[in-house]
Protein backbone atom coordinates (compact mmCIF):
# COMPACT_ATOMS: atom_id res chain seq x y z
CA UNK A 1 0.00 0.00 0.00
CA UNK A 2 1.17 3.05 -0.53
CA UNK A 3 0.05 6.93 0.99
CA UNK A 4 0.07 9.45 -2.11
CA UNK A 5 -0.43 13.15 -0.76
CA UNK A 6 -3.39 15.21 -2.60
CA UNK A 7 -1.33 17.87 -4.71
CA UNK A 8 -2.10 18.11 -7.78
CA UNK A 9 -5.19 18.22 -10.69
CA UNK A 10 -4.64 13.83 -11.02
CA UNK A 11 -4.89 13.95 -7.07
CA UNK A 12 -7.41 15.95 -6.63
CA UNK A 13 -9.62 14.69 -9.34
CA UNK A 14 -9.43 11.38 -7.83
CA UNK A 15 -10.05 12.72 -4.52
CA UNK A 16 -13.41 13.48 -5.65
CA UNK A 17 -13.83 10.23 -7.83
CA UNK A 18 -13.00 7.23 -5.60
CA UNK A 19 -16.21 7.48 -3.93
CA UNK A 20 -17.96 7.15 -6.90
CA UNK A 21 -17.16 3.95 -7.96
CA UNK A 22 -17.15 3.22 -4.12
CA UNK A 23 -21.06 3.81 -3.70
CA UNK A 24 -21.39 2.40 -7.00
CA UNK A 25 -23.97 -0.28 -5.54
CA UNK A 26 -25.50 1.37 -2.94
CA UNK A 27 -28.53 3.73 -4.38
CA UNK A 28 -29.05 6.03 -0.87
CA UNK A 29 -25.70 7.68 -1.62
CA UNK A 30 -25.67 11.03 -3.30
CA UNK A 31 -22.15 12.55 -4.57
CA UNK A 32 -21.27 15.74 -3.03
CA UNK A 33 -20.99 18.77 -5.28
CA UNK A 34 -17.36 18.77 -6.36
CA UNK A 35 -16.71 22.29 -5.85
CA UNK A 36 -18.01 22.31 -2.32
CA UNK A 37 -15.17 19.84 -1.35
CA UNK A 38 -12.77 21.12 -2.88
CA UNK A 39 -13.41 24.51 -1.27
CA UNK A 40 -12.87 23.03 2.20
CA UNK A 41 -9.06 22.40 0.72
CA UNK A 42 -8.63 25.85 -0.72
CA UNK A 43 -7.04 28.52 1.43
CA UNK A 44 -8.67 31.48 -0.29
CA UNK A 45 -12.13 30.29 0.16
CA UNK A 46 -11.85 28.47 3.72
CA UNK A 47 -10.89 30.94 6.44
CA UNK A 48 -9.75 28.00 8.65
CA UNK A 49 -6.45 27.91 7.01
CA UNK A 50 -5.59 31.84 8.91
CA UNK A 51 -3.56 29.86 11.30
CA UNK A 52 -5.18 26.48 10.46
CA UNK A 53 -3.67 23.90 8.25
CA UNK A 54 -4.88 20.64 6.29
CA UNK A 55 -3.53 17.82 4.45
CA UNK A 56 -5.36 14.67 1.95
CA UNK A 57 -4.06 11.77 0.95
CA UNK A 58 -4.92 8.86 -0.75
CA UNK A 59 -4.26 4.91 -0.52
CA UNK A 60 -3.59 3.01 -2.99
CA UNK A 61 -3.05 -0.66 -3.56
CA UNK A 62 -0.31 -2.65 -4.51
CA UNK A 63 -2.06 -2.42 -8.43
CA UNK A 64 -1.61 1.12 -7.74
CA UNK A 65 -5.50 1.46 -8.10
CA UNK A 66 -6.98 3.93 -4.96
CA UNK A 67 -8.64 2.28 -2.00
CA UNK A 68 -9.17 4.79 0.47
CA UNK A 69 -8.82 8.45 0.89
CA UNK A 70 -8.93 10.89 4.37
CA UNK A 71 -7.93 14.31 5.16
CA UNK A 72 -6.32 15.83 8.82
CA UNK A 73 -6.43 19.13 9.60
CA UNK A 74 -5.97 21.80 12.41
CA UNK A 75 -8.86 24.50 13.11
CA UNK A 76 -7.50 27.17 14.93
CA UNK A 77 -10.88 28.31 16.05
CA UNK A 78 -11.59 24.69 18.49
CA UNK A 79 -7.76 23.21 18.39
CA UNK A 80 -7.57 24.68 21.98
CA UNK A 81 -11.26 25.01 23.01
CA UNK A 82 -10.57 21.87 25.51
CA UNK A 83 -8.02 20.81 28.46
CA UNK A 84 -5.58 20.08 25.42
CA UNK A 85 -5.08 20.26 21.68
CA UNK A 86 -7.35 18.51 19.36
CA UNK A 87 -7.18 18.20 15.67
CA UNK A 88 -9.56 16.66 13.35
CA UNK A 89 -9.76 13.88 10.40
CA UNK A 90 -12.37 13.63 7.61
CA UNK A 91 -13.23 12.90 4.21
CA UNK A 92 -12.70 9.73 5.37
CA UNK A 93 -13.58 6.86 2.23
CA UNK A 94 -12.37 3.55 2.30
CA UNK A 95 -12.72 -0.55 0.90
CA UNK A 96 -13.48 -2.76 4.27
CA UNK A 97 -9.88 -3.38 4.73
CA UNK A 98 -9.06 -2.96 8.52
CA UNK A 99 -5.29 -2.91 7.19
CA UNK A 100 -6.23 0.06 4.88
CA UNK A 101 -8.46 1.82 7.01
CA UNK A 102 -5.81 1.84 10.00
CA UNK A 103 -2.49 2.99 7.62
CA UNK A 104 -5.23 6.45 6.93
CA UNK A 105 -5.81 6.57 10.45
CA UNK A 106 -1.94 6.22 11.15
CA UNK A 107 -1.48 9.25 8.63
CA UNK A 108 -3.56 11.49 10.03
CA UNK A 109 -2.71 10.72 13.80
CA UNK A 110 0.88 11.04 12.80
CA UNK A 111 0.98 14.21 11.10
CA UNK A 112 -1.08 15.88 14.12
CA UNK A 113 1.19 14.55 16.74
CA UNK A 114 3.74 16.30 14.66
CA UNK A 115 2.30 19.55 15.51
CA UNK A 116 1.68 19.24 18.73
CA UNK A 117 -1.67 17.78 18.82
CA UNK A 118 -3.19 15.61 21.47
CA UNK A 119 -6.02 13.43 20.15
CA UNK A 120 -8.30 13.96 16.74
CA UNK A 121 -12.30 14.07 16.58
CA UNK A 122 -13.64 12.73 13.52
CA UNK A 123 -15.24 12.39 11.05
CA UNK A 124 -15.50 16.36 10.86
CA UNK A 125 -14.77 18.91 8.67
CA UNK A 126 -12.09 21.61 8.77
CA UNK A 127 -14.90 23.95 9.14
CA UNK A 128 -18.06 24.49 11.13
CA UNK A 129 -20.45 22.04 12.23
CA UNK A 130 -23.19 22.32 9.46
CA UNK A 131 -21.67 20.32 7.12
CA UNK A 132 -19.76 17.01 6.96
CA UNK A 133 -20.14 16.34 10.56
CA UNK A 134 -20.06 12.35 12.16
CA UNK A 135 -20.16 9.21 11.18
CA UNK A 136 -23.71 7.97 9.85
CA UNK A 137 -24.33 4.72 11.75
CA UNK A 138 -28.23 4.22 11.93
CA UNK A 139 -30.63 5.30 9.12
CA UNK A 140 -29.06 4.22 6.11
CA UNK A 141 -31.21 6.45 3.26
CA UNK A 142 -30.60 9.27 1.20
CA UNK A 143 -28.28 11.78 3.22
CA UNK A 144 -29.22 15.47 3.73
CA UNK A 145 -27.52 18.14 1.52
CA UNK A 146 -24.11 18.41 3.36
CA UNK A 147 -23.71 15.27 5.29
CA UNK A 148 -22.00 12.29 4.09
CA UNK A 149 -23.41 8.97 3.41
CA UNK A 150 -21.21 6.10 4.81
CA UNK A 151 -20.91 2.37 4.70
CA UNK A 152 -22.33 0.43 7.48
CA UNK A 153 -19.04 -1.00 8.25
CA UNK A 154 -17.01 2.21 8.60
CA UNK A 155 -17.79 2.30 12.69
CA UNK A 156 -16.14 -1.18 13.47
CA UNK A 157 -12.92 0.29 11.79
CA UNK A 158 -13.15 3.57 13.64
CA UNK A 159 -14.13 1.47 17.24
CA UNK A 160 -11.66 -1.09 16.37
CA UNK A 161 -8.69 1.54 16.05
CA UNK A 162 -9.81 3.24 19.06
CA UNK A 163 -11.89 6.11 18.67
CA UNK A 164 -14.25 6.35 21.55
CA UNK A 165 -18.00 8.33 20.96
CA UNK A 166 -17.12 12.06 22.21
CA UNK A 167 -21.14 12.78 21.15
CA UNK A 168 -24.03 11.10 19.17
CA UNK A 169 -25.75 13.29 16.75
CA UNK A 170 -29.88 12.63 16.35
CA UNK A 171 -31.64 13.51 13.21
CA UNK A 172 -34.92 14.06 13.82
CA UNK A 173 -38.27 13.86 11.30
CA UNK A 174 -41.63 14.52 11.45
CA UNK A 175 -44.64 14.72 9.04
CA UNK A 176 -45.84 18.56 9.48
CA UNK A 177 -49.39 17.66 8.55
CA UNK A 178 -50.06 15.81 11.62
CA UNK A 179 -52.20 18.14 14.17
CA UNK A 180 -50.17 18.37 17.31
CA UNK A 181 -51.63 17.23 20.54
CA UNK A 182 -54.10 19.18 22.43
CA UNK A 183 -51.84 20.34 25.29
CA UNK A 184 -49.44 21.23 22.84
CA UNK A 185 -51.27 23.72 20.38
CA UNK A 186 -53.08 25.45 23.79
CA UNK A 187 -49.40 25.81 25.06
CA UNK A 188 -48.71 27.71 21.38
CA UNK A 189 -51.38 29.84 21.61
CA UNK A 190 -50.84 30.79 24.79
CA UNK A 191 -47.11 31.66 23.71
CA UNK A 192 -48.09 33.42 20.61
CA UNK A 193 -49.92 35.87 22.59
CA UNK A 194 -47.12 36.95 25.06
CA UNK A 195 -46.98 40.49 25.70
CA UNK A 196 -44.13 41.95 23.85
CA UNK A 197 -43.26 39.18 21.56
CA UNK A 198 -43.93 39.07 17.77
CA UNK A 199 -42.65 36.41 15.15
CA UNK A 200 -42.20 36.70 11.66
CA UNK A 201 -40.44 34.98 8.75
CA UNK A 202 -37.46 36.46 6.94
CA UNK A 203 -37.46 38.72 3.79
CA UNK A 204 -35.29 38.49 0.41
CA UNK A 205 -35.45 42.52 0.64
CA UNK A 206 -33.54 43.31 3.33
CA UNK A 207 -30.42 40.61 3.36
CA UNK A 208 -28.77 42.72 6.29
CA UNK A 209 -30.99 42.78 8.65
CA UNK A 210 -31.61 38.94 8.24
CA UNK A 211 -27.54 38.47 8.40
CA UNK A 212 -27.93 40.81 11.47
CA UNK A 213 -30.55 38.82 13.32
CA UNK A 214 -28.65 36.09 12.57
CA UNK A 215 -25.87 36.52 13.91
CA UNK A 216 -26.96 38.55 17.30
CA UNK A 217 -29.69 34.95 17.63
CA UNK A 218 -26.26 32.81 17.04
CA UNK A 219 -23.73 34.88 18.94
CA UNK A 220 -26.19 34.48 22.16
CA UNK A 221 -28.07 31.21 21.94
CA UNK A 222 -24.84 29.39 20.93
CA UNK A 223 -21.38 31.16 22.87
CA UNK A 224 -22.18 28.54 25.69
CA UNK A 225 -21.38 25.54 23.16
CA UNK A 226 -18.01 23.98 23.40
CA UNK A 227 -15.75 24.11 20.21
CA UNK A 228 -17.81 25.54 18.22
CA UNK A 229 -16.06 28.86 16.75
CA UNK A 230 -17.04 32.37 16.84
CA UNK A 231 -19.70 34.01 14.81
CA UNK A 232 -19.28 37.30 13.11
CA UNK A 233 -21.14 39.77 10.86
CA UNK A 234 -19.39 39.18 7.90
CA UNK A 235 -19.46 35.21 9.13
CA UNK A 236 -23.50 35.82 8.72
CA UNK A 237 -23.46 37.62 5.88
CA UNK A 238 -21.56 35.02 4.03
CA UNK A 239 -24.28 32.50 5.04
CA UNK A 240 -26.94 34.32 3.87
CA UNK A 241 -25.57 34.98 0.48
CA UNK A 242 -25.08 31.23 0.37
CA UNK A 243 -28.31 30.86 1.23
CA UNK A 244 -30.17 33.19 -1.10
CA UNK A 245 -30.09 31.47 -4.80
CA UNK A 246 -32.28 28.57 -2.55
CA UNK A 247 -33.89 29.89 0.41
CA UNK A 248 -37.87 30.51 0.38
CA UNK A 249 -38.18 32.89 3.01
CA UNK A 250 -41.35 31.66 4.30
CA UNK A 251 -39.36 28.87 5.86
CA UNK A 252 -36.83 31.03 7.96
CA UNK A 253 -38.51 32.49 10.79
CA UNK A 254 -37.64 35.09 14.07
CA UNK A 255 -38.74 35.79 17.46
CA UNK A 256 -38.37 39.04 18.73
CA UNK A 257 -38.78 40.92 21.57
CA UNK A 258 -39.46 44.50 21.34
CA UNK A 259 -38.29 44.22 18.18
CA UNK A 260 -34.27 42.89 19.36
CA UNK A 261 -34.25 39.31 17.51
CA UNK A 262 -34.51 36.53 20.41
CA UNK A 263 -34.82 33.12 18.49
CA UNK A 264 -34.69 31.84 14.93
CA UNK A 265 -35.76 28.75 13.02
CA UNK A 266 -34.05 27.97 9.86
CA UNK A 267 -35.44 26.06 7.32
CA UNK A 268 -34.15 25.28 3.58
CA UNK A 269 -35.74 22.89 0.88
CA UNK A 270 -34.05 19.80 1.26
CA UNK A 271 -31.11 20.27 -1.50
CA UNK A 272 -30.04 16.82 -2.33
CA UNK A 273 -33.83 16.19 -3.43
CA UNK A 274 -32.03 18.76 -6.21
CA UNK A 275 -28.48 17.80 -6.46
CA UNK A 276 -28.81 14.35 -6.54
CA UNK A 277 -29.54 14.73 -10.63
CA UNK A 278 -26.17 16.85 -10.84
CA UNK A 279 -23.93 14.06 -10.39
CA UNK A 280 -21.62 16.77 -8.57
CA UNK A 281 -21.05 19.23 -10.89
CA UNK A 282 -22.54 22.73 -11.05
CA UNK A 283 -20.92 23.71 -13.82
CA UNK A 284 -23.38 25.24 -16.78
CA UNK A 285 -25.16 22.15 -17.57
CA UNK A 286 -25.27 21.37 -13.88
CA UNK A 287 -26.76 24.79 -12.86
CA UNK A 288 -29.13 24.53 -15.70
CA UNK A 289 -30.37 20.88 -14.60
CA UNK A 290 -30.80 22.24 -11.34
CA UNK A 291 -33.09 25.34 -11.76
CA UNK A 292 -35.01 22.70 -14.05
CA UNK A 293 -35.16 20.46 -10.71
CA UNK A 294 -35.65 23.30 -8.62
CA UNK A 295 -38.58 24.44 -10.64
CA UNK A 296 -40.17 20.81 -10.36
CA UNK A 297 -40.24 20.43 -6.62
CA UNK A 298 -41.94 23.68 -6.40
CA UNK A 299 -44.97 22.12 -8.08
CA UNK A 300 -44.69 19.08 -7.19
CA UNK A 301 -47.34 17.73 -4.59
CA UNK A 302 -46.47 15.20 -2.34
CA UNK A 303 -43.21 13.94 -0.99
CA UNK A 304 -41.27 17.17 -0.60
CA UNK A 305 -38.79 17.54 2.48
CA UNK A 306 -37.77 20.56 4.34
CA UNK A 307 -34.61 20.21 5.99
CA UNK A 308 -34.37 22.82 9.55
CA UNK A 309 -30.72 23.78 9.32
CA UNK A 310 -30.78 25.26 13.14
CA UNK A 311 -32.98 26.26 15.77
CA UNK A 312 -32.16 28.25 18.67
CA UNK A 313 -33.50 30.91 21.57
CA UNK A 314 -31.22 33.26 23.55
CA UNK A 315 -30.74 32.26 27.29
CA UNK A 316 -32.87 35.04 29.03
CA UNK A 317 -35.75 34.03 26.71
CA UNK A 318 -35.42 30.55 27.38
CA UNK A 319 -38.27 28.30 29.08
CA UNK A 320 -40.33 31.14 28.43
CA UNK A 321 -42.33 29.29 25.86
CA UNK A 322 -40.73 30.80 22.89
CA UNK A 323 -40.03 27.58 21.52
CA UNK A 324 -43.69 26.72 21.26
CA UNK A 325 -44.49 30.13 19.86
CA UNK A 326 -41.54 29.36 16.95
CA UNK A 327 -42.73 25.85 16.28
CA UNK A 328 -46.20 27.70 16.21
CA UNK A 329 -45.59 30.24 13.91
CA UNK A 330 -43.85 27.51 11.22
CA UNK A 331 -45.58 25.07 11.60
CA UNK A 332 -48.91 26.33 9.14
CA UNK A 333 -46.57 27.74 6.56
CA UNK A 334 -44.59 24.48 6.03
CA UNK A 335 -48.09 22.67 5.24
CA UNK A 336 -49.51 25.66 3.10
CA UNK A 337 -46.03 25.67 1.22
CA UNK A 338 -46.79 21.82 0.44
CA UNK A 339 -43.99 20.56 2.53
CA UNK A 340 -44.83 16.43 3.69
CA UNK A 341 -41.75 16.17 5.36
CA UNK A 342 -39.32 18.16 8.01
CA UNK A 343 -36.16 16.57 8.76
CA UNK A 344 -34.28 18.13 11.61
CA UNK A 345 -30.63 18.96 11.38
CA UNK A 346 -28.57 16.69 13.88
CA UNK A 347 -28.61 17.51 17.91
CA UNK A 348 -26.28 16.63 19.41
CA UNK A 349 -27.13 14.13 22.48
CA UNK A 350 -25.59 17.30 25.09
CA UNK A 351 -28.14 19.31 23.89
CA UNK A 352 -31.20 18.20 26.45
CA UNK A 353 -33.05 21.36 25.78
CA UNK A 354 -33.03 21.17 22.04
CA UNK A 355 -34.07 17.55 22.41
CA UNK A 356 -36.48 18.56 24.42
CA UNK A 357 -38.28 20.61 21.47
CA UNK A 358 -38.24 17.80 19.12
CA UNK A 359 -40.79 15.98 22.03
CA UNK A 360 -42.96 18.64 21.64
CA UNK A 361 -43.01 18.09 18.23
CA UNK A 362 -43.87 14.28 18.11
CA UNK A 363 -40.57 13.91 16.34
CA UNK A 364 -38.64 10.69 15.93
CA UNK A 365 -35.02 10.27 15.20
CA UNK A 366 -34.12 9.07 11.49
CA UNK A 367 -30.65 8.93 11.56
CA UNK A 368 -27.63 8.87 13.69
CA UNK A 369 -24.15 10.04 13.29
CA UNK A 370 -21.58 9.61 15.75
CA UNK A 371 -18.20 11.99 16.62
CA UNK A 372 -16.04 10.14 17.56
CA UNK A 373 -12.22 11.07 19.88
CA UNK A 374 -9.20 8.88 19.73
CA UNK A 375 -6.52 10.28 22.50
CA UNK A 376 -3.58 9.40 21.54
CA UNK A 377 -1.98 8.76 25.16
CA UNK A 378 -4.04 6.01 25.82
CA UNK A 379 -3.44 6.30 30.07
CA UNK A 380 -5.30 9.78 29.49
CA UNK A 381 -8.80 9.50 31.33
CA UNK A 382 -11.71 10.10 28.28
CA UNK A 383 -14.42 12.33 28.45
CA UNK A 384 -17.34 12.67 26.62
CA UNK A 385 -18.64 16.35 25.33
CA UNK A 386 -20.11 18.13 28.24
CA UNK A 387 -23.73 18.50 28.35
CA UNK A 388 -25.00 22.07 27.76
CA UNK A 389 -27.11 23.17 30.99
Amino acid sequence: MQLIEVTDSHTRKEFLEFPVRLYKNEKHWIRPLDHEIEEVFDPRKNPNFKGGEAIRWLLTDDKGETIGRVAAFINPNTKNAGAFPVGGMGFFECVNDRTAAFTLFDACKHWLEARGVEAMDGPINFGERDKWWGLLVEGFTEPNYGMFYHMPYYKALFEEYGFQVYFKQFTFWRDPRVVLATAMQDRINRAMQMPGYTFRHASKKDLEKLAYDFYTVYSKAWASHTGISRMTIEKARHIVKAMKPVMDERLIWFGYYNEEPISFFVMLPELNQIFKHLNGKLDLIGKLKFLWYKYKLEKQKGNKKTFGIIFGVVPAHQGKSVEAAMIGATQKMVVDLGYTDIEMNWIGDFNPKMLGVTKLLGSTVCKTHITYRKLFDPNQPFERYPIIK
